[in-house]
């Protein structure tokens, strides 16, 4: 019977494809210990969103998590982290000195492997970074990542023999790497392509004097497809597979541990662990979840994602985000729209960060009209900025990305781009900490590098002491306040106070007679707003938002003059930022929202 070793993704991909990567890590940690004390040797516990996420939603500090886990395993458990080649654990592309600072930070913070991979499989892209990796003392597991293609997509791209190419281009490459993972964040690959893939590996790994180097499995079940994949994958040469427990296991997240050790009954494998070990173990876990609100479409299977390849990981980050900015009915659409997306834009692998450009394209298809607006993410791969597209992406949604991004397509390594962009490196980011008065430590400079992407400087703001929760629990149901007991209240009519005996409560109202004079008098009600100023000589055009969103910044002041095109306010949607711009030339009249509020499509935020 031959042992297949499997890595627990339940800390890390499990958290961010089932529930966002929006979790406390003091809520989890029983479940940790418990694994640990079961026999569990190799758990994904970083990097990719739960890096960013901790900053963003969860009030802690990564770089501080990853010291717990550390502590809490002890120091023989391997503790494996998610890497995005040159953009490493943003959404960005980073410099040279980042990208290695990265290797030294996880090193320095108790990681033992980092998974790096390119969505593009530009090999541009990993092997700067793995050669970082491998020199910082960890060990490196080089990634070709898959996909599976809708039906009658004319391109060479994601076949066996693609993936080989991909694999030669490593070997040949001087980068060092410890084992190879082929990751399917879609689990849209079919198993026949899987295990021709991995067979082939295999033999090419042998030949080129790499026996020992172990091959690793990593999909998901949202096209319910997952435990075949693993079998292929096994059957063609694989020695590791990627499992995740309950709660966080199955729909868009890897299958159950539990769930995977039946499959092997009956055949030659079996997975190395103690079944009624998983049992218990689960078992803390679920009750160390039992708080957090898990999104239905993150424990199904769909069928559509075949033909719309949507990453687990992506898939609930996207539908919570759209659940909170009031658009969720719109999500059969976007993800529909998807599959033009992928097509024209060069088929990169659905994962992060294209993943996320593809959403954001199709979503911006779907709620402004078919490529009226490039998104910022979608528009730089086009155009060549994040390296080269397995396909040559559309010649017509390549010009539109250059017309409104106002960039010329490239060829250059992105690492050499950014390495001449002065907003970018060590450098900036100890400039800005300097500026704000903060400590510049080495974890600080990359948490500015890699969480503050946008002019929603997240990153800065949690070194700045503000750390607003974002975690999504179960609402619990509350009894309704008491009202106040009767007693007197005043009461302003024309002027002059009266103090009458009445039920304060919210929203009450009562029937007050003063002088022979009725009035209706409301209690306890919240003041409402004050109403713009009308405008002179009428009322003001409405300034409208396309798209729904949050209010992150507010850009004049009522009465400022404004031009046709001029910056209203900036809205965030989908991690993208969207400019609201004045529709005419005219004179700010009214400021209907504030920084912070949720805004819903064809709303009016202001008026000229």
């Amino acid at each position: 019977m031959k042992k297949i070793r499997f890595l627990d993704t339940s800390f890390r991909d499990g958290f961010q494809s089932v529930i966002g990567a929006r979790v406390v890590s003091k809520d989890f940690e029983p479940a940790l210990t418990a694994a640990v004390e079961a026999g569990w040797k190799h758990l994904e516990v970083g990097g990719g969103a739960r890096f960013q996420s901790p900053f963003f939603y969860c009030g802690e500090n990564a770089f501080e998590m990853m010291d717990n886990f550390r502590k809490v395993v002890g120091p023989d458990v391997e503790l494996q982290t998610l890497a995005r080649g040159v953009n490493v654990v943003g959404l960005s592309s980073q410099s040279s000195d980042i990208i290695d600072l990265h290797a030294k930070m996880f090193k320095k913070h108790g990681m033992t492997t980092i998974r790096n991979f390119d969505a593009l499989n530009d090999i541009r892209n990993i092997s700067y970074s793995g050669t970082c990796i491998h020199n910082a003392g960890l060990k490196h597991q080089t990634t070709i990542t898959l996909m599976g293609l809708p039906p009658n997509m004319n391109t060479e791209a994601h076949s066996p023999k693609f993936y080989a190419g991909i694999l030669k281009n490593i070997l040949e490459s001087s980068m060092p790497f410890d084992s190879l993972c082929f990751k399917d964040a879609s689990g849209t690959c079919p198993p026949s392509i899987i295990k021709e893939t991995v067979k082939i590996a295999r033999e090419m790994l042998d030949a080129a004097g790499k026996k020992d180097c172990p091959i690793e499995m990593h999909t998901h079940d949202t096209a319910d497809m997952s435990v075949q994949c693993y079998l292929a994958a096994i059957e063609g040469g694989a020695e590791i597979i990627d499992l995740a427990m309950r709660p966080m296991s199955g729909g868009t997240s890897q299958p159950d541990i539990l769930t995977m050790w039946h499959a092997f009954k009956g055949t030659e494998y079996t997975l190395d662990l103690d079944p009624e070990k998983i049992m218990k173990v689960e078992d803390v876990f679920i009750d160390c979840m039992k708080k957090y609100m898990i999104p239905p479409e993150a424990k199904t299977t769909n069928p559509l994602i075949t033909l719309c390849p949507l990453p687990g990981g992506a898939l609930t980050a996207n539908t919570q985000m759209m659940r909170d900015n009031k658009c969720l009915d719109k999500f059969p659409e976007v993800v529909a729209a998807m599959r033009e997306v992928v097509e024209k834009g060069g088929f990169g692998t659905s994962v992060t960060p294209v993943s996320q450009f593809y959403f954001q394209q199709a979503f911006n298809n779907v709620m402004m009209g078919k490529w009226k607006k490039i998104a910022d993410g979608y528009g730089k791969m086009v155009l060549g900025y994040f390296g080269k597209t397995p396909a040559t992406p559309d010649p017509e949604v390549v010009k539109l990305a250059a017309e409104q991004l106002k960039l010329q397509p490239t060829t250059e390594d992105p690492r050499a781009i950014n390495d001449k962009d002065p907003n970018k490196g060590i450098a900036h980011a100890k400039a800005i900490l300097e500026k704000e008065g903060l400590p510049v430590t080495d974890e600080n400079i990359f948490i500015i590098s890699t969480c503050d992407e946008t002019s929603n400087p997240k990153g800065l703001k949690f070194l700045k002491g503000e750390r607003p929760m974002g975690v999504r629990y179960i609402e619990e149901t509350k009894p309704a306040a008491a009202k106040p007991a009767a007693g007197p209240v005043t009461v302003n009519v024309n002027g002059t106070a009266y103090q009458v005996n009445a039920t304060a409560g919210a929203n009450d109202t009562a029937t007050v007679v003063v002088n022979g004079k009725t009035y209706n008098v409301s209690f306890g009600a919240a003041a409402a707003a004050p109403a713009a100023a009308p405008a002179a000589g009428g009322a003001g055009a409405p300034v409208t938002t396309p798209l729904p969103g949050t209010v992150i910044r507010i850009s004049v002041a009522v009465g400022q003059a404004v031009k046709k095109g001029d910056e209203i306010m900036v809205i965030e949607a989908m991690k993208m930022e969207q400019p609201i711009v004045a529709p005419a030339d005219g004179t700010v009249k009214a400021i209907n929202v504030a920084a912070g509020d949720t805004l819903e499509p064809g709303q009016t935020v202001a008026e000229i």
